[in-house]
């Protein structure tokens, strides 16, 4: 193809550059100029310079005349797959390596000594009527740091008896004794303030808890028919004496 008879042409040179040809050599040097600011080429393993004073990428085998083509080259998609398949032969031909050891925690081991001592009322509010039950569980060997804990279970949870769901369990645990539960009518439990509450005195060694039920509905009143007429048209005998 003749360039030299193009608008702005001289005689031995390659012609003008079309507009498509100049954005792509400007954006190429956009390229390499961030390229310069933002990686630091000393770091790069693959970067290396030879004895012509050009450079080389070792990963690629190219050839480049400057930094900036060697930073455009590490840009492009030959570069990068070749990256990528460096990476994944490393991470193949390496050594398992061993996972990482969980932090144990140590489980703290008591030797059982036995079930405490309890007591049980039942109760009823005055005001609301309202029936309750205070337990009174006694810990005298009690390890130091460890406070009584309790929770509700309900039939379905346990592995000992039947599953009944008319009855809840009320578990109270604290080392070293032994877990003991208390069964319990399965109504709901009213947690409204000072319906339900604990209380675990250090110095006696006690510790105390008392619940309330909530008041049941009462079932609703059956409905009244109307008075039978004694006299007139449709009334009843009344029986023989």
């Amino acid at each position: 193809m003749d360039f030299q008879h193009r608008p702005g042409g001289k005689t031995g040179s390659g012609g003008v550059a079309s507009a498509s040809e100049s954005n792509r050599d400007r954006r190429e040097r956009r390229l390499r100029q961030l390229a310069l600011e933002t990686i630091d080429i000393n770091k790069d393993p693959y970067f290396m310079k030879n004895h012509l004073g050009s450079y080389e990428c070792k990963l690629c085998l190219t050839l480049h005349n400057n930094e900036g083509s060697y930073l455009a080259h590490t840009q492009g998609k030959k570069h990068q797959t070749n990256l990528a398949r460096r990476a994944a032969k490393e991470a193949k031909e390496a050594p398992a390596q061993p996972a990482p050891e969980k932090v144990k925690v140590e489980v703290k081991k008591f030797v059982k000594i036995g079930r405490p001592g309890y007591k049980v009322t039942k109760q009823r509010d005055p005001e609301t009527g309202q029936q309750s039950l205070l337990f009174q569980i006694d810990y005298p060997e009690i390890a130091e740091t460890i406070m009584p804990r309790h929770r509700f279970m309900s039939a379905y949870e346990q592995r000992i008896e039947p599953p009944d769901r008319r009855w809840q369990y009320l578990l109270m645990a604290a080392e070293p004794y032994e877990t003991i539960a208390f069964k319990v009518p399965s109504r709901e439990i009213d947690k409204a303030e000072g319906k339900f509450w604990t209380h675990w005195n250090r110095e006696t060694k006690q510790f105390f808890l008392q619940f309330h039920f909530k008041m049941e509905k009462p079932p609703a009143p059956p409905m009244m028919r109307p008075p039978l007429p004694t006299e007139g048209p449709g009334t009843i005998p009344p029986p023989p004496p």
